[in-house]
């Protein structure tokens, strides 16, 4: 006879734990779903975080451009100092020269004087200390002798200072190479985002650029605002013909520049020499509100001022702006205004 026994129904826990399962899968489905479309930033998104990072970039560049003044000037000084001790030392070598001239003209007219051959010893110091002993030389010896003293002292004093900045000197140049990485790494960050937008993206972004970069004198209306100076207009004019020149991070010209070389390369060939960073650029001189802005100027922008340009009338500044863009013109209120220098 067929068994007519009914299946076993699943228990009420298990059925709870598939139905919560199914509900779990739904909704991470779901989620993954809404997810997946902002995985992507969009050209907006983009762009925004690559102008930050060449910002971030710019202010590693001042940093990099003051280490390596800073450096510079080490080794000028550094060079100097040895150029000094060496000098230093034929002078000490002339001098215990003439010592020894010395003894061998009372060797020859009757032997050395035991006080005599103190003086050819490795440690004059050592002699003049001994003060009963200078009672035995003439006045001649004791010039001669304490001539070499101050020598031999101020060559220890050469020497030691030429040590410590040369400690310097490498710890520069420890600073230097980490802020080339540290801007190399920013602009990296950037191209990698770049690097995500489809190809209309990036031709939309390289169409913006250009606009930009396309700025020029016959396109912007400078207004009739005079110049601080006859060396302040010689320096806009200089920069003015750069319009157009790449910007590179640590250039100064005359090819392509970043922000401070342009205006530290711009008033040069006015024949101003002004600092190099734009952080010493905008202690140059007395600090200016926007109202009493002159063409030449130096104007400076954001609250670490780790950006400089040049005033160029109308409310317009001709500046170096940051990586992928050219010397150009741009309103002074797309960037947070601080203060002008006059130079």
């Amino acid at each position: 006879m067929a068994s007519h026994r009914r299946p076993k129904q699943p228990s009420r826990t298990r059925v709870t734990v598939l139905t919560t399962a199914a509900a779990a899968a739904v909704v991470l489905s779901a989620n993954a779903a809404n997810a997946a479309p902002s995985e992507k930033p969009g050209k907006d998104e983009v762009k925004a975080k690559v102008d930050k990072l060449y910002e971030q970039a710019e202010q590693a560049t001042e940093k990099y451009n003051g280490a390596k003044e800073k450096q510079q000037k080490l080794q000028k000084e550094i060079s100097t100092i040895q150029d000094n001790v060496a000098r230093g030392q034929e002078e000490l070598n002339k001098l215990r020269d003439g010592l020894g001239s010395l003894a061998t003209a009372q060797y020859r007219s009757g032997g050395i004087d035991p006080s005599v051959q103190l003086f050819l010893s490795s440690d004059p110091d050592d002699y003049l200390d001994k003060a009963s002993t200078l009672d035995q030389l003439s006045g001649q010896q004791v010039e001669a002798l304490k001539k070499i003293q101050d020598k031999q002292r101020e060559l220890a004093q050469e020497r030691a200072e030429a040590t410590g900045k040369l400690k310097d000197l490498a710890s520069t140049r420890t600073e230097l190479g980490n802020k080339k990485k540290e801007v190399q790494g920013k602009l990296a960050e950037a191209q990698k985002l770049l690097n995500t937008l489809t190809a209309k993206e990036k031709a939309a972004l390289a169409a913006e650029q250009q606009r930009a970069n396309r700025s020029s004198s016959d396109r912007v209306d400078l207004g009739n605002d005079s110049s601080a100076s006859g060396r302040a207009a010689a320096a806009f004019s200089a920069a003015q013909s750069k319009i157009g020149s790449p910007y590179v991070y640590g250039a100064s010209g005359p090819s392509s520049f970043d922000c401070s070389g342009l205006t530290s390369w711009a008033y040069a060939q006015a024949g101003v020499s002004i600092p190099r960073t734009s952080e010493a650029q905008a202690n140059y001189g007395a600090h200016l509100s926007q109202s009493q802005l002159q063409v030449g100027d130096l104007v400076f922008f954001y609250g670490d001022l780790h950006h400089v340009g040049l005033y160029a009338g109308n409310g317009q500044v001709l500046h170096a702006p940051h990586t992928g863009a050219v010397v150009r013109y741009e309103a002074i209120g797309n960037m947070p205004f601080q203060f002008g220098v006059r130079v």
